[in-house]
């Protein structure tokens, strides 16, 4: 199950967010900030919500900052997003250079808040340096060098790749190899963004502009300035918001709700998706203007089970060294089981595996049932269990490695209700 912590000195703010999350994982409420450090060693929470400012009158957010300052440098530190009631896009990019995933302004609509936590949750793999897109196939090879000669460039890159095979890493080893490597990174799931919230989350909106619209705020493009946006998952962009974001890219300048003045906005733009390649050029699902003005470069992410089994190998002792904070064995026929497997939810599943077995092993080797995989020719071999509630389980996993961690997306693939998924989410405990 997630673990959710959220810092603010309003008991009122703070208990309305817990409120909003408790259906994501287990929340934990801190008002004072001298009670950060002690709870994220208690809690070890996956996203830490922490507000930017602890003192009646203070509005720039230097506490907030410095705070989030010394959370990121401590090591696995939980993704943050910022808090703030005042929406200074300089204060939105200061957060996002120091290390913050998000940020949002108070009062928020609960769906914002909802999606802007899944992402981070969807996001929770550490993003490794570009040293640490581990691989030495050919096509990681090849896909390293794409990197580096691209990244250079201000070309917008479309990034291609099933569910789970390290699309946002690319992206974050575009944007260090870019000129604007000192400016923001923002990445925006486009597949958790409800379809209501699309053009006020990219483009921002005024005061009054809309029911819940109680303060400004900037828009995403307005505050990755200078940086680089990350649009993920674009192939689940409605059709009507696809014209929208093609208006933008073209004049190069976002109208937020509610204004009827053009703000110029200064950006590379990154886009990537699962739907496969043909998919894209069908016009009743993706318009092709668009798709040509963000694929200048296409970037293809092989999934893991055509990168071999030197590389598999190579995955398999750098997340189990990382989970288990030591070398780590594994035993022969392992490890010939997991190079054969067929991984279908890429690295992502294999990091899952990893961290599963470190934490379940059963003894100071690994064994293949350690990592809690079912290969598809093995139905039901001697020792795998047909218990219907670890399968039902194991379903739910796949479902959520598949979906990157969209609930909506993970409730289509499992064919259930949302409500449903939540109930299975709680009964397993995941």
């Amino acid at each position: 199950m997630s673990s959710l912590l959220i810092l603010d000195d309003d008991p009122d703010v703070a208990l309305a967010a817990r409120l909003a999350l408790r259906k994501l994982g287990a929340v934990a409420v801190r008002n004072d900030p001298r009670e950060l450090w002690a709870a994220l060693d208690e809690v070890a929470p996956d996203v830490l919500l922490l507000d930017m400012n602890f003192t009646p009158g203070a509005t720039d957010g230097a506490a907030g900052l410095a705070l989030l300052r010394e959370v990121v440098a401590r090591p696995r530190a939980p993704a943050v997003i910022v808090m703030t009631a005042y929406a200074e896009v300089e204060l939105a990019v200061q957060a996002l250079k120091a290390g913050a995933v998000d940020f949002i302004t108070k009062p928020w609509a609960n769906e914002r808040l909802v999606a802007c936590v899944q992402a981070a949750l969807a996001r929770r793999a550490p993003a490794p340096a570009m040293g640490e897109l581990l691989g030495e196939s050919t096509a990681m090879q090849g896909l390293r060098a794409q990197i580096a000669q691209v990244g250079a460039s201000q070309a917008s890159v479309l990034i291609l790749g099933e569910n789970g095979v390290g699309k946002e890493l690319v992206a974050r080893a575009l944007h260090r190899a870019s000129p604007r490597s000192q400016g923001p990174l923002l990445a925006v799931d486009m597949g958790s963004l409800p379809e209501a919230l699309v053009e006020s989350e990219l483009f921002g909106h005024k005061r009054g502009s809309f029911t819940d619209a109680r303060e400004s705020r900037p828009g995403r493009f307005v505050a990755a300035a200078g940086g680089t946006l990350f649009l993920d998952e674009i192939g689940n962009l409605p059709l009507a918001s696809q014209a929208k974001l093609l208006a933008a890219l073209e004049r190069r300048e976002v109208t937020p709700l509610g204004s009827d003045r053009p703000v110029a906005v200064d950006v590379r733009v990154l886009a990537a998706t699962n739907v496969a390649e043909a998919e894209l050029f069908d016009a009743r699902r993706f318009r092709p203007d668009l798709l040509y003005r963000l694929n200048t470069v296409v970037l293809r992410v092989p999934p893991l089970r055509e990168r071999g089994a030197g590389d598999i190998a190579l995955l398999l002792r750098h997340y189990l060294a990382q989970f288990a904070q030591r070398p780590v064995e594994i035993t022969p026929d392992a490890l010939v089981r997991l190079t054969a497997y067929r991984w279908p939810g890429n690295v992502r599943e294999l990091r899952q595996a990893c961290e599963r077995a470190t934490l379940l092993a059963r003894g100071p080797v690994l064994t293949w049932e350690d990592f809690g995989l079912i290969a598809p020719a093995e139905a039901a071999p001697a020792g795998v269990t047909l218990d219907l509630d670890q399968r039902e389980r194991e379903a739910v996993q796949a479902a959520l490695a598949q979906a990157d961690g969209n609930i909506s997306q993970a409730a289509k693939l499992l064919g259930v209700s949302r409500a449903a998924l939540y109930r299975r989410l709680e009964k397993h405990g995941l």
